[in-house]
């Protein structure tokens, strides 16, 4: 089954799970798992009230191979943990993109965009979708993208303090607004539509620190979650660097310290090889070579003392607090 949605969070390669389902980013899961029963009951093909065979084997598959590992992401805690970490990065991705990457096209997020009770408009604009977000193969497909939309515009909004008004940008008439969104399930044809108009959600104003480049950024987040010994974290924002910047000799360094203080020694490896092929004097990815060495040697995962980040870490980058 194809699902191709290019509308808020989909636009970023994201696999929005919460637009799948039909919650907002905040939801308990209690509250993930009662809407999760809904949609089986709407899509289940013992109990799905779609007339047209075609529909109904739409959703049968539509069920099984996307509603279900959507809730699958959020069905174990660690899941849970691992997606909202991955939703926090995004937010931080979004916010950091140019503007027409943010534009949206439906009426509910431009109202979201200038909305003065963020909170409370994001929650009315989800439950409308939603309520009405499995009644047919386009309406579902539809509503995805635009709840998608709303949570692109709702972490925008979050990423700034207080998550004040955000202005909104129409497109001049020489402009070349955005297309709407291509929905493909099953082989469905969506209904043809004229264009709509775009919206353009503005990201928070550049840090005194922009002239760093993204990848720096999250190099510096990274190592922030590695001084809290918050290891998982840390690497998800080494992965987000080296996204942007391949051959960033320092996150592919620091990646292999994170995967080393958790024992996965040949990703590890691995991290430091791409750090000296683009930089063979990088001192981190160095003496992360020379813990490797040590332990293959003694046929241990390492040293108790000098590997805790008070010890190894504390060593590479003047870390530790002074007595």
């Amino acid at each position: 089954m194809s699902l191709e949605i290019t509308k808020g969070l989909f636009k970023f390669d994201f696999t929005d799970q919460h637009a799948i389902l039909g919650v907002p980013l905040d939801a308990e899961f209690n509250d993930i798992r009662k809407r999760y029963m809904k949609i089986v009951r709407r899509l289940h093909a013992d109990t799905c009230p779609f007339e047209d065979p075609a529909d109904k084997d739409w959703a049968n598959q539509f069920l099984s191979k996307v509603v279900n590992p959507a809730y699958n992401k959020f069905s174990k805690e660690s899941d849970r943990k691992e997606y909202s970490l991955l939703v926090t990065t995004m937010a931080k991705r979004v916010a950091q993109e140019q503007p027409k990457q943010q534009q949206v096209e439906s009426e509910a997020a431009k109202q979201l965009a200038s909305a003065k009770d963020l909170q409370e408009a994001y929650q009315k604009a989800v439950n409308k979708l939603a309520d009405k977000q499995y009644e047919s193969v386009e309406q579902a497909l539809e509503a995805i993208g635009q709840i998608s939309e709303l949570n692109m515009v709702y972490l925008l909004r979050k990423e700034r303090v207080g998550g004040g008004r955000i202005p909104t940008q129409e497109p001049t008439k020489t402009a070349t607004p955005v297309s709407p969104a291509t929905t493909t399930a099953a082989a469905k044809p969506t209904s043809t539509a004229a264009k709509p108009t775009t919206t353009t959600v503005t990201s928070p104003p550049p840090s005194p620190k922009s002239q760093d480049s993204l990848a720096e950024q999250s190099c510096r987040r990274a190592q922030g979650f590695i001084d809290s010994k918050n290891y998982a974290k840390a690497t998800l924002e080494l992965k987000e660097a080296l996204k942007r910047e391949p051959k960033n000799s320092k996150g592919h360094a620091m990646l292999a310290m994170c995967y080393f203080q958790q024992g996965q020694a040949t990703m590890a490896k691995l991290e430091v090889q791409k750090a000296l092929a683009s930089n063979p004097e990088e001192p981190i990815a160095l003496e992360v070579k020379k813990k490797l060495e040590q332990s293959a040697a003694s046929g241990a995962k390492g040293k108790k003392g000098d590997d805790k980040p008070g010890g190894f870490f504390a060593s590479l980058f003047g870390g530790g607090k002074k007595k």
